[in-house]
């Protein structure tokens, strides 16, 4: 399993309120594997960026993630008519 599909799998499993906790570690192993590989290539004698075109997906906006809710006010049943009657 590839290091960005394990990301898309844990955060759909956080979305559904699922125990991502395999997912999770498998990750982190993936990082430290990565980690060392890095340090291995700075040690070689490489330091060049890594330089990667179209890796990138576009963020929604935050708008758009999170839709507007009216506001409405929790009044009880026949309120609002007692009011009117206790203010006339």
């Amino acid at each position: 399993m590839k290091m960005r599909e394990a990301e898309v799998v844990m955060h759909e499993q956080i979305g559904r309120d699922e125990d991502c906790t395999l997912v999770a570690e498998e990750i982190i192993k993936m990082r430290v594997a990565l980690s060392a590989l890095a340090r291995e290539r700075s040690v070689l004698g490489d330091n060049e960026p890594i330089l990667v075109r179209g890796f990138f997906t576009a963020r929604r906006s935050s708008a758009a993630a999170r839709p507007r809710i009216a506001k409405r006010r929790l009044v009880p049943p026949g309120a609002e008519q007692r009011r009117s009657r206790a203010q006339a």
